[in-house]
């Protein structure tokens, strides 16, 4: 794990892409993207059903590490209309005490009503003290924002040749990208600009990388 400080808070950045904020006890989750292991055995794309389970698993090992008060979904915690999965994530919504906020994103087209007798609190963005919690990256005045969408990774060269495509958390100056926190996302590599920072992960290791990395 690796804490970050921003704006005088203290953020850990965990291996499995979620971010955990200390001082609010508030875990951010960005791109869970449920249901999108149903969605490609549907369509005849063959994917083991055990992968169905990866959310729950990440998820409450999470819990076991951290207190957590809240929990806020940075948009696509569905990958589209309901499935199978909207029962076992129904069943999990029920054993938790946490508040519960889903910012909504593109991809979660579930009406919101839906998710709101769940449990679920659900907005188009989210500000608090010094914060903005968005599914798309952008600009707010005054705000650092914490958000998803793009899955960012980066691609590391080795000595001998190799090359290993991994995700990672994208921190500008006023912007953290979280990496996507379901299975099967898919990356978006990126070059990193000067004064950004990598924080690459492997699943089990939160690395740092300078200014340069390509």
């Amino acid at each position: 794990m690796k804490t970050i400080n921003i704006a005088n808070n203290e953020f850990v950045l965990h291996p499995s892409g979620a971010v955990y904020w200390v001082e609010k006890k508030t875990l951010l989750l960005a791109d869970v993207h449920l249901g999108k292991v149903a969605h490609f055995r549907k369509n005849g794309i063959a994917v083991p059903r055990k992968a169905e389970g990866v959310f729950y698993q990440k998820i409450e090992a999470l819990l076991q590490t951290f207190s957590v008060d809240r929990i806020i979904f940075l948009g696509d915690l569905f990958h589209s209309d309901q499935n199978n999965e909207w029962h076992l994530f129904a069943a999990w919504v029920e054993q938790q005490t946490a508040e519960l906020i889903l910012v909504e994103g593109n991809h979660d087209v579930i009406p919101a009503w839906k998710f709101e007798q769940l449990r679920l609190t659900v907005v188009n963005s989210l500000s608090e003290d010094n914060f903005n919690f968005s599914h798309f990256p952008k600009e707010v005045d005054n705000s650092f924002v914490f958000c998803g969408h793009v899955h960012p990774g980066v691609k590391l060269k080795g000595g001998g040749l190799q090359r290993l495509s991994l995700p990672c958390f994208y921190h500008s100056k006023h912007q953290l990208i979280l990496p996507a926190f379901g299975a099967f996302t898919g990356l978006h590599l990126l070059q990193a600009k000067l004064g950004d920072r990598v924080y690459v992960t492997t699943g089990k290791e939160v690395i740092a990388f300078g200014e340069k990395m390509r």
